[in-house]
């Protein structure tokens, strides 16, 4: 979450007005992310979460993730739900940009990811997966494997700015990625983002999931695969892997996973690896002006890719297989 666009008193008070959730008491930005606008808004009705989708975000996906919200919330996954407006329309525009107001998830992210997080999010993953199973709507991984070349070449000329040498290791991993990207794996529904800070926690137990404006159609193993990247290494850069046992034993007791899906965990941590690595350095290399966000560091996604080369099959996961 960031802020890229402001919304003055009156235009907020207007947008609200289409809504019945009650007179607007304050309105805060939330300067966490790097994707949408986002406030949160106390109502006389309570607090709900007001976003203003940014360029990144097309316009005709929106829908796919609104109807995405709603279906999750109505089988079970904790997640916000989008708020329609006294005419029933959930999406409208503000300032500019698409919008909507989702519900308030109460909780907090984990500023220090421990063991039990790790359980806990995937028996949480396990079951997103399955509830998605039902969701009829589909949407195509714009930053799946076909899209890494276009990326990547977006960077390369300025690589060297972050790393000497950075565009040539990342040429040879494109190649060998491209070549053995895996074709046959269950797909579904994946959230495709679920970093720590998209998942809330009220003392030990998981209150929720948020921002699903990366979800899309792809492999379910992949959604693991980001996971392994985002909540199992230390700060140090070293890979824990009780975490990363505890997070897949988890989704295995809520949905096993089948014997090629386990076979493809390396080479999909890699792809993960390397796909937030090429956005995190276009986003170091292309700063938006204004924004209350500073650029994530790619360097950082380039040490687990490194990490996930000397993995052969999922024991360097700490499963027994």
């Amino acid at each position: 979450m960031a802020v890229y666009t402001d919304v003055s008193d009156d235009d907020l008070r207007a947008f609200a007005a289409l809504y019945d959730i009650g007179e607007v008491l304050s309105c805060k930005g939330i300067a966490e992310g790097v994707e949408n606008s986002n406030f949160l808004v106390t109502t006389e009705r309570g607090n709900f979460i007001l976003t203003l989708y940014e360029k990144r975000v097309a316009p005709r996906d929106l829908p796919f993730f609104i109807a995405l919200m709603e279906h999750l919330a109505r089988h079970g996954v904790a997640c916000p739900t989008p708020v329609p407006g006294r005419d029933g329309i959930a999406l409208r525009e503000l300032c500019g940009r698409p919008a909507a107001i989702v519900t308030f998830l109460a909780g907090m992210w984990p500023r220090r990811i421990m063991p039990f997080h790790c359980a806990a999010l995937g028996r949480a993953l396990a079951q997103l997966h399955r509830a998605g199973a039902s969701f009829r709507m589909t949407r195509a991984n714009d930053l799946a494997v076909a899209g890494w070349r276009n990326l990547f070449e977006s960077c390369r000329t300025r690589a060297a700015q972050a790393q000497p040498g950075l565009a040539e290791e990342l040429a040879a991993e494109l190649v060998l990625l491209e070549t053995v990207w895996p074709r046959d794996l269950p797909m579904g529904v994946i959230h495709a983002d679920l970093f720590p800070d998209n998942v809330f926690f009220r003392d030990h137990e998981l209150s929720g999931l948020i921002d699903f404006y990366f979800a899309c159609t792809d492999f379910l193993a992949y959604d693991l695969a980001i996971c392994l990247n985002a909540w199992c290494f230390e700060a140090d850069d070293s890979f824990n892997v009780t975490k990363a046992r505890l997070l897949l034993d988890g989704y295995r007791r809520e949905r096993p996973l089948a014997p090629r899906e386990l076979a493809a965990l390396p080479v999909l941590a890699r792809g993960s690896a390397l796909r937030f690595l090429l956005t995190r350095l276009f986003d170091w290399l292309n700063p938006p002006a204004g924004a209350l966000v500073r650029p994530k560091d790619p360097l950082e996604y380039l040490r687990k890719l490194r990490f996930h080369r000397s993995i052969t099959d999922p024991s360097g996961y700490g499963l027994d297989v």
